[in-house]
């Protein structure tokens, strides 16, 4: 499964729907062929959700995200409506990355909690390690990068919406995935550089033993 993950992106989030959307339209018309067209990705989706074997936030993240996007295409009602709606998603999408950032719990930092964990790290040391000024300001860009990607993503559907109408379906099927793979990308240089400076900086984790053990020591008070 995962030497094939990309293939199998390829297959299930580009060429099926591509497929859907060139050869079926014709019969069941636009709206009908762009809701079948996600019918591939969402199982494909929930498969990958199960073959974690295990519940955490990244799956959970992923699967909520997955009934909105299905919810809110079944409710368009309309082929040109689902496509703006998918802009206002990407859109929202941004805004909850930012509020992530401004509350100070970037959603990339819990994604790397779960990526420690099934790692075998303790999750409470890893959250104190991951809080430490250094790495959590690096949580944040990644965060920061993932809300440019979907508020750039909605701009450009939007503008392909304005200049092709309907026709910019199968245009946005390709460029989602291009920048999902982008920031695939900017995900794991992270957390690279991330893991880089934990093994370089052993001072970090001392200090978060030590926040830990306070912490740990607060409650035993209690």
């Amino acid at each position: 499964m995962k030497k094939n993950i990309v293939l199998l992106d390829i297959i299930f989030y580009v060429l099926f729907p591509l497929f859907i959307w060139h050869f079926i339209r014709d019969f069941i018309g636009d709206y009908y062929a762009m809701l079948l067209s996600s019918v591939p990705g969402i199982i494909y989706s929930v498969y990958r959700f199960f073959e974690l074997k295990r519940i955490n936030f990244f799956g959970v993240f992923i699967l909520v995200t997955l009934m909105i996007e299905t919810l809110i295409d079944i409710l368009a009602g309309s082929s040109l409506q689902l496509l703006w709606n998918n802009v206002f998603y990407a859109a929202a999408m941004s805004l909850f990355f930012l509020s992530s950032i401004i509350i100070k719990k970037p959603i990339t930092l819990y994604f790397g909690l779960d990526l420690a964990e099934l790692q075998g790290h303790d999750r409470k040391f890893s959250k104190c390690l991951y809080y430490q000024k250094r790495l959590f300001l690096i949580f944040q860009l990644i965060t920061l990068v993932f809300a440019l990607r979907s508020g750039v993503l909605a701009v450009v559907k939007a503008w392909l919406i304005i200049e092709y109408g309907v026709e910019a379906f199968d245009k946005g099927i390709i460029l989602r995935q291009a920048f999902s793979w982008v920031m695939t990308g900017i995900t794991i240089a992270g957390f690279f550089y991330i893991g880089k400076i934990i093994y370089t900086s052993p001072d970090l984790i001392k200090k978060a033993e030590s926040e830990m053990e306070e912490k740990e020591a607060i409650l035993v008070d209690r």
